[in-house]
């Protein structure tokens, strides 16, 4: 495998590294139990353990905030979904306030370091709240994520897209942080829930062991329709399809998929950890040397780390995602035997 001869090279990184605590970083990302959370924190680990730098890890944050941090200036690394930078450059949604030339400005000085895909987005109730899908939504308590954000944003349009009510038009949205998620999902305030995630993620995990839960699938004719076509190819979303009888296998008899087929339909959001354009080359290509190097450790973590592309430097990159990598994070991709397309590459 391609890690196997970086070995190598990891090994002269840590020796070029600095002594533990002559750099000191911030981090901002999501609450512990997805993707997002296990990225950044073996990330601050492995900076940790091999002498790279101390980085203070702050989680449960909203990442739009997140993201304005970094680009500010004000935070040094964050977790962000792809959609965010896309909405900051042209200063909409959650940076409205910012205004396009303001967006643009700051959207310019996110640089990517690696990888990831945050969840899946679907609908999904306990039993016991006797929803019967996606057309049973009118005048329900629908959570949809942190009060700012992708998760939001997405959430939002998919049930827009899919029933045509937006939120506080057809239905009351409960928004509250991440940290807040699992227990008020739970408790039993909402209706139903729209929120990426993952199979198994420590979410759907503790639902399943408080309640019998049912997930349904996109719509098929929705999903293959001109509007969810052109939302899923946006910055930060992705194609989802898999077989019913794979994640029922999955998640085990506490879950029941609903589709009209055998096939589940969603959409995957996806994103990575980014930096400031102007971070130290060697600094972030030593932290991305070795984040790399362990990132069979990374996977090993979580029962779904080999299924959110974490090796995969390509993701979401391009097209109308304006954030390219930086310099020192790209080098080191390429060293370590991975592509970055040229697309994909810091030119300034």
């Amino acid at each position: 495998m391609k890690l196997t001869a970086f070995a190598a090279l990891l090994g002269g990184v840590l020796l070029a590294a600095p002594v533990a605590g002559q750099v000191n970083l911030t981090a901002e990302t999501a609450s512990p139990g997805g993707a997002t959370y296990l990225s950044a924190s073996h990330m601050a680990e492995i900076a940790g353990t091999t002498g790279i730098a101390n980085v203070q890890l702050a989680d449960g944050q909203t990442l739009t905030n997140s993201l304005q941090n970094v680009a500010e200036g004000k935070t040094d690394i964050a977790s962000t979904p792809h959609i965010l930078p896309f909405l900051m450059n042209r200063g909409v949604g959650p940076f409205g306030e910012l205004g396009a030339e303001k967006g643009a400005e700051l959207a310019s000085n996110i640089r990517a370091v690696y990888p990831y895909t945050l969840g899946i987005f679907f609908l999904f109730a306990y039993d016991a709240k006797g929803l019967t899908g996606w057309d049973d939504l009118e005048g329900k308590k629908i959570f949809n994520g942190p009060p700012r954000g992708g998760a939001l944003t997405n959430a939002r349009a998919m049930i827009q897209i899919i029933t045509g009510m937006k939120d506080g038009e057809g239905y009351e949205g409960i928004q509250a942080n991440w940290g807040q998620a699992t227990a008020i999902i739970t408790g039993g305030e909402p209706d139903a829930v729209v929120l990426p995630e993952l199979f198994p993620s420590s979410r759907v995990s503790t639902m399943g062991a408080s309640g019998k839960v049912t997930a349904w699938s996109m719509p098929k004719e929705i999903y293959e329709s001109d509007a969810m076509k052109k939302y899923i190819k946006a910055p930060g979303s992705a194609p989802f399809t898999a077989p019913v009888a794979e994640l029922q296998a999955i998640m085990g008899n506490q879950w029941t998929f609903v589709s009209e087929d055998d096939t589940f339909r969603a959409f995957a959001t996806i994103g990575g950890d980014v930096v400031h354009k102007d971070m130290d080359e060697e600094l972030v290509y030593n932290l991305v040397t070795a984040y790399i190097a362990t990132l069979d450790d990374l996977k090993a973590k979580a029962p779904f780390g080999n299924t959110v592309n974490y090796d995969n430097p390509s993701l979401g990159m391009c097209g109308a995602n304006p954030v390219t990598y930086h310099k020192g994070a790209a080098r080191a991709w390429e060293e370590a035997g991975f592509e970055i397309p040229d697309c994909a590459k810091d030119k300034s």
